[in-house]
């Protein structure tokens, strides 16, 4: 088989000088505790024969969106950015232009909120919400999901409410691995795959594992749902570096997601690594 070009779906960035992460907290996260910045990630990327790469927000502060277009605006690597703004705000609509205008503007791709942190399993069906979804949808950009399991049902209502945005799901929607389990996790990722408008992320699963004593086999009962429920044309690949720092380094990353795609065809496995983020996120053709 040739190689294939890689275009990485899913990476952050943070500078703990500029901005503190109150995320990162406990002795669990503290090999990530520390700044990491797209000159960290370039060698690994490079190496690991990555193209292109998707530079998504960490936290919900407006001042992080320009910083990221930012980065991309002086970056060879970076072709596309999911940024944060407000999406209940009433100037969401003019936020967004504002941001398209700024330097690296071109390149933000999509937006994402930490759902994942809010209370309430609804919070998308919100009518302020679903207001600002729609707002995303007329600026041309997606939507990135980050949600656990128990929010899938509200991830999927809201994409059959707004079928003109498309929804990308990060991280599959983080399925319980570690507790070698797949219910009610599969149940609400194939009702959200059944909309045509949705996309998935194969990312964030070495670290719903295991950390210490995660092996590909593990993983591979969550990506066969995945790659079954969306198909290979619905699916991206992505990194989630630094966080997957916590179980896995790069290319280890890189290397599992090869072998949990080994079944595909080669147009089916070029659609994971690079085609699906290609069109999906409408970035630059990746180099080969």
């Amino acid at each position: 088989m040739t190689a294939l070009p890689v275009i990485d779906a899913h990476h952050h960035v943070w500078d703990l000088a500029v901005r503190d992460q109150e995320w990162i907290t406990g002795e669990e996260l503290a090999p990530i505790r520390r700044t990491f910045t797209l000159a960290d990630l370039a060698p690994e990327a490079r190496a690991a024969g990555v193209t292109a790469t998707v530079l998504v927000q960490t936290v919900t502060v407006a001042e992080e969106t320009p910083e990221l277009l930012a980065i991309a605006e002086e970056s060879a690597l970076v072709a596309g950015v999911v940024g944060w703004t407000d999406l209940t705000a009433p100037d969401v609509a003019d936020t967004l232009a504002t941001l398209r205008a700024l330097p690296g503007g071109g390149r933000l791709a999509g937006i994402r909120h930490q759902v994942q942190g809010e209370d309430d399993p609804g919070w998308l069906l919100r009518p302020d919400v679903l207001r600002g979804l729609r707002a995303v949808a007329a600026a041309g950009l997606v939507y990135d999901l980050i949600v656990r399991p128990h929010q899938l049902p509200a991830a999927a209502r809201a994409a059959a409410l707004l079928p003109e945005l498309t929804f990308v799901l990060d991280h599959a929607g983080k399925p319980p691995v570690a507790r070698r389990t797949t219910r009610p996790w599969a149940d609400g990722l194939r009702a959200l795959a059944a909309l045509p408008n949705t996309v998935c992320k194969l990312s964030g699963l070495v670290t719903e594992a295991d950390p210490d004593s995660w092996t590909v086999e593990d993983l591979r009962p969550y990506a066969d749902t995945a790659i079954e429920a969306f198909g290979p044309g619905r699916l991206m690949f992505g990194s989630d570096w630094p966080v997957c720092r916590l179980a896995a380094g790069y290319a280890e990353v890189l290397g599992a997601a090869r072998e949990l795609t080994d079944r595909l065809g080669e147009d089916e496995q070029r659609s994971v690594f690079a085609e699906t983020a290609q069109r999906v996120y409408g970035l630059r053709a990746p180099a080969v």
